[in-house]
């Protein structure tokens, strides 16, 4: 190729191929946040430059994991995002849950609490709105269901306690591990967090039904009620 053809070719070429390099060479702990969304957008958005749409999603969004939960309407409001970047953002977050449930489906929940913590972190940390999601366990502490049981607000989804109870007795619990997320980022747990979990263990108590945890979980980390002894 000569030289006045290679000068021809968009600018943004050479830099895709060096971000790929160091990708494949370092791997994502190489890269920053917004150049790996630039490795995602390389596929629905060929013949651009996607680094000022990444910085962008990330002034917009904060970190790498908010842009790819981010709900579509939002996402849309970003120049250059278009249906096809949005597509490959939630098949992305799709791939993440599926892989995090993975790692704690057809196992003993509480032999890797790690893998729980990890995720419910990937699954509801990142939402939008509020989420109150209920892992069912069997006698061997095994997962036998995974269930949203409702979606709120920013910050409230109402739950009723004797519905959780129900529900575990329809599919034969005998443990649950509550969880929900708190979209301020914040997982201190609120007295009407605390409120809720006491009476949901004390429906389930005379049932044979054990409440193993209720975990709160947000940008900031996670909380346990009970480590913090409210269970």
């Amino acid at each position: 190729m000569d030289a006045a053809a290679e000068d021809a070719k968009p600018h943004y070429l050479g830099h895709r191929a060096r971000l790929r390099e160091r990708f494949d060479t370092g791997g994502a702990d190489a890269m920053a946040d917004y150049e790996l969304l630039e490795l995602m957008l390389f596929r629905a958005l060929p013949r651009r430059d996607v680094k000022p749409i990444a910085k962008a999603l990330m002034a917009r969004f904060g970190s790498f994991a908010e842009v790819i939960a981010a709900r579509p309407e939002r996402l849309a409001e970003v120049g250059g995002v278009g249906e096809a970047v949005i597509h490959d953002f939630k098949v992305v977050e799709a791939a993440a849950r599926r892989l995090a449930k993975g790692a704690i489906k057809q196992r003993q929940a509480l032999g890797s609490w790690t893998d729980v913590l990890a995720y419910c972190r990937t699954a509801m940390a990142f939402a939008e709105r509020e989420e109150f999601r209920i892992l069912f366990l069997d006698k061997r502490n095994a997962l036998i269901a995974d269930e949203v049981q409702g979606v709120g607000t920013v910050d409230h989804t109402p739950v009723y306690p004797r519905e959780v109870i129900r529900r575990a007795l329809e599919v034969g619990a005998t443990a649950l591990v509550l969880v929900h997320n708190h979209p301020s980022g914040d997982p201190t747990p609120s007295t009407a967090d605390i409120k809720l979990t006491q009476e949901i263990v004390a429906i389930a108590k005379p049932m044979g039904i054990a409440i193993h945890d209720h975990l709160i979980v947000g940008r900031a980390g996670h909380a346990s009620l009970r480590a913090l002894k409210f269970i």
